[in-house]
């Protein structure tokens, strides 16, 4: 079977999505200047020692103000020493204590080149983070190789287009689900071209994937009306509001989360799902298109049933807490069901259900017609050469 070689399948691709890498790198979002404070400095500050004499303990939350004085690290006072002030609001969400020797991220306000007061806004963890990153991409990259190389490309991507594309978007009000579902269609075409390059394999499996994201787009829409959910329940929806963008519409924004999230499953559905049938038209080629799709319903069945839970065990790990409390309240299930936040979760996990559900037969359709289109198509020019 003449075809071409691996490699030359995978750099039109990596090239392609370098080049978009580098474009979304110098890419503006158009809110770098959108900043609360403009005569203030963000850096990070070592703490040297700790005031907590006007902290108030009431138990399990403390209130009042902790003082500590710091030297600054970076940014034009580094070197400097001052006090910073560490308010505590009653909140264990969001408060937080520092002690000497902790490395924090202080906001600096300034005036005519002087300091005039300086905040505590939390402990500083991005050196922390990065060395996380890298061990986990020296792992993928140890295990993976070049395939490794090109799922962190395909992950760097998908990070920037998320952040530089798909958030700008929503904040100048564009329509959400559009704009979502375009964004998760081109993220579909890159990941999975990343995998089999320009193949009849990624569009077969880009098809598949597709045809259940708009599945699951259409049934969240219809599902979120019907069950009168708005979507004022993500968590800080409604700052937005309040920051002056009421202007969006968070239902809508509530449905492309849907599809959002549950696309990346999808896509690792498709995968599965194409490879499968790859495979047998690869050991029998004059296999026909119904008995490959056959064999993809077959190897979907298996998939659908763990894919499924993995999502339930996805979303729901979020709120493990919010179920505590309906227990150790003695909620009634009847009643916890219709709370509004469980029925977003509902809507959520079972909508995103049905996607999975749909794309492994679709994909199974899509992979037996065109990988066998594909084999047949080989089988005769092998003929002809004999």
């Amino acid at each position: 079977m003449l075809r071409k070689s691996k490699n030359g399948k995978m750099i039109g691709p990596v090239i392609l999505w370098l080049w978009l890498l580098v474009l979304l790198l110098v890419l503006p979002t158009g809110y770098e200047n959108a900043l609360s404070y403009k005569n203030a400095d963000r850096v990070d500050a070592l703490v040297l020692s700790t005031d907590e004499s006007d902290i108030i303990n009431t138990g399990l939350v403390r209130s009042g103000e902790q003082r500590c004085q710091v030297r600054i690290l970076s940014g034009q006072f580094k070197g400097t020493e001052c006090t910073a002030v560490n308010r505590l609001n009653g909140s264990l969400a969001e408060d937080k204590l520092f002690a000497a020797g902790d490395r924090a991220f202080i906001v600096v306000s300034h005036s005519s080149e002087k300091i005039t007061t300086v905040y505590m806004t939390d402990h500083y963890r991005i050196n922390k983070e990065m060395i996380l990153a890298g061990v986990f991409l020296l792992l993928l990259l140890l295990f993976a190789r070049g395939t490794g190389l090109r799922a962190i490309l395909s992950f760097v991507d998908t990070v920037l287009l998320l952040w530089k594309v798909l958030v700008p978007s929503l904040l100048r009000g564009w329509n959400p689900i559009w704009v979502s579902m375009g964004l998760v269609l081109l993220l579909t075409f890159v990941v999975l071209s990343l995998i089999y390059g320009w193949d009849r394999r990624c569009l077969a499996a880009t098809l598949g994937a597709a045809l259940g994201i708009a599945v699951t787009a259409v049934l969240g829409y219809l599902f979120t009306d019907m069950f009168q959910i708005h979507g004022a329940v993500m968590e800080s929806s409604e700052s937005l509001m309040y920051a002056g963008y009421q202007y969006l519409d968070l239902t809508k924004i509530f449905v492309a989360s849907i599809f959002l999230g549950s696309s990346g499953a999808v896509m690792d559905l498709s995968v599965d799902i194409c490879s499968a049938v790859y495979e047998v038209v690869e050991k029998k080629p004059d296999i026909t298109a119904k008995e490959a799709i056959s064999s993809g319903f077959s190897v979907g069945r298996a998939a659908c049933g763990s894919t499924t839970t993995t999502l339930l065990l996805a979303y729901s790990g979020s709120y493990i807490a919010l179920l505590m409390v309906f227990m150790a309240q003695g909620t009634p299930v009847a009643l916890m069901l219709n709370y509004k936040y469980v029925a977003a979760e509902i809507v959520h996990t079972i909508v995103g259900s049905f996607g999975l559900v749909t794309v492994a037969p679709l994909t199974a359709i899509t992979s037996g017609i065109l990988l066998t289109k594909r084999a047949q198509g080989e089988n005769k020019g092998i003929h002809v050469i004999k």
